[in-house]
């Protein structure tokens, strides 16, 4: 390797990759992105679970578990354009620390039209214990982002504290029939009520207590069951949340 003080020479390769990229940024020439930008061919969402050691998995980590498994299944990923391109990988609604869940959804493009049967056989095989895909379906390249069309949220709390179903009832009455509930989350105040579009106390044959809740996902207010813990008086670290379902607005077909 030549000083860092020598003299340009053409015939030093170390000292061309300085000064072509010098004189590209003198003649004020766009830097070039280190790959080529590729369409993608095929858009698949993907339902699958989120179980075990996985809850403790945060929304970014579980980016890159997914771009991982991908990546191990030889899967043509798509990638975002610009100077840093990303995966094209799309989760739905992101999961609290310490939830489970039995329905997640996940959008990813991929730049070969593969069959998809051969695609989930290839996850299947690369997914790390937690998640089992329930199914894949072809999603229209043009329809609207993921995150942008969910409309509601399912979940089933677990209580593990004593509490009798009589009490909680009576409680989860006065919630439904509360014109408003305030509520105040990283110090700005909002309305929990209209973001509850279902709530039920269900006891199950075993005795075990069990609150089954129907929460609005609102871009900038999305009900959260811990709050609604909260605002029944229950402490959210003495019970287990799984999601149990997510509903989608109106969707484009899937191209033919």
């Amino acid at each position: 390797m030549p000083a860092a003080s020598c003299p340009p020479s053409p015939a030093c390769a170390a000292c061309t990759r300085v000064t072509t990229g010098n004189a590209r940024k003198s003649r004020g020439e766009p830097r070039l992105p280190w790959r080529i930008e590729r369409r993608a061919l095929i858009r698949i969402r993907l339902t699958h679970t989120k179980t075990g050691a996985l809850r403790y998995t945060g929304n970014l980590d579980m980016q890159k578990v997914w771009e991982r498994a991908f990546r191990r299944a030889r899967l043509p990923l798509a990638y975002s354009q610009g100077f840093h391109p990303q995966p094209r990988i799309n989760q739905a609604c992101p999961l609290p620390l310490g939830f489970t869940s039995q329905v997640e959804l996940l959008d990813v493009w991929l730049e070969e039209d593969l069959p998809l049967d051969q695609v989930r056989a290839a996850v299947t095989a690369a997914i790390p214990a937690g998640i089992t895909i329930l199914d894949i379906q072809p999603v229209d390249l043009r329809a609207p982002a993921l995150q942008t069309q969910v409309d509601t949220s399912d979940y089933t709390v677990t209580l593990h504290q004593g509490v009798a179903s009589s009490d909680l009832k009576s409680k989860v009455a006065g919630v439904l029939l509360a014109p408003s509930l305030p509520r105040e989350r990283r110090g700005k105040t909002y309305d929990l009520r209209p973001l509850i579009v279902d709530l039920r106390v269900v006891r199950l044959d075993d005795g075990t207590i069990q609150l089954h809740m129907c929460l609005t996902v609102r871009e900038g207010a999305t009900g959260r069951p811990e709050e609604v813990m909260l605002a029944l008086g229950l402490d959210p670290f003495a019970a287990s949340v799984a999601r149990s379902g997510l509903s989608l607005k109106t969707q484009l077909p899937a191209e033919a």
